[in-house]
């Protein structure tokens, strides 16, 4: 369930990003030089990509990692996961 969350989370984050700059996915694809189809793989959650691809995208948007991976709704559901050594 987080997992999935966190993945939709983060492509919502990638495509707000994207249509902020008024990018297409074709442009943000020539900018970090992923092929056009993972970056809409990532935009639906389907892709869970590396740290060092997300410095890439941080890049390409001139952002930081941590404000890259600014979530709105990650710490409500952060709150609600328990770790295995929590219960």
């Amino acid at each position: 369930m987080i997992n999935k969350f966190l993945l939709q989370e983060f492509g919502n984050r990638i495509r707000e990003l994207r249509t902020q700059e008024n990018l297409s996915q074709e442009q943000l694809s020539y900018k970090t030089g992923f092929h056009r189809t993972y970056i809409g793989m990532i935009e639906r959650g389907e892709r869970n990509i590396s740290l060092t691809n997300m410095a890439i995208f941080s890049k390409a948007f001139n952002l930081t990692l941590d404000e890259l991976l600014k979530f709105d709704n990650a710490k409500e559901l952060l709150k609600k996961y328990k770790l295995k050594t929590e219960d």
